[in-house]
C-alpha cells in the first residue's frame, strides 16, 4: 500500500460526519488520487516518502478528506467508475452511458476542495 495521508478520525473532524464503512480503503485511493495531481510538485519527505513540512502535510490530509468526501457525495466509492459511467449499479453490475474520458491524470476527478487546498499550499501549479 501507498502512502495515506488522512485517517478516519482525520475524516471525522474535516466533514464533522462521522466516518463511513471501509474508510481506510477510501483513504488509500484518495491519497492515490492526490499523489496522482500532485506528479510535478516538489516538497521534502522523510525516509518513507511522508511531507516533513507541517503545512504539506496539512494540505495532504485535507485535500484526501475532501477527496473521499466528494466521492461520497457523487457517489463514487473511489473507484473512479461514476466519473466514466452515467450510471453506475453494484449488484448485479450494470453500467450504461460511457462518457468520453480519456485515461490518464486529465481524467483525474479532483474534488474542488481538494483541488483547493493542494494550490493554497503551493503544490499544484497555477494556470493562468
Amino acid at each position: 500500500m501507498g502512502r495515506v495521508y488522512a485517517t478516519s478520525g482525520d475524516y471525522a473532524e474535516f466533514t464533522g460526519q462521522t466516518a463511513p464503512a471501509g474508510i481506510e480503503r477510501l483513504l488509500a485511493r484518495a491519497s492515490e488520487d492526490v499523489d496522482s495531481a500532485l506528479l510535478s510538485a516538489v516538497y521534502s519527505t522523510d525516509a518513507d516518502g511522508m511531507p516533513t513540512e507541517a503545512d504539506v502535510a496539512a494540505a495532504l490530509r485535507d485535500a484526501v478528506c475532501a477527496q473521499v468526501e466528494y466521492q461520497q457525495e457523487t457517489g463514487d466509492t473511489g473507484t473512479g467508475a461514476a466519473g466514466r459511467w452515467d450510471s453506475v449499479s453494484l449488484g448485479p453490475v450494470s453500467l450504461s452511458g460511457r462518457k468520453d474520458a480519456a485515461p490518464g491524470p486529465e481524467a483525474l476527478d479532483l474534488a474542488p476542495r481538494a483541488h483547493r487546498a493542494l494550490r493554497r499550499a503551493g503544490l499544484l501549479e497555477v494556470i493562468w
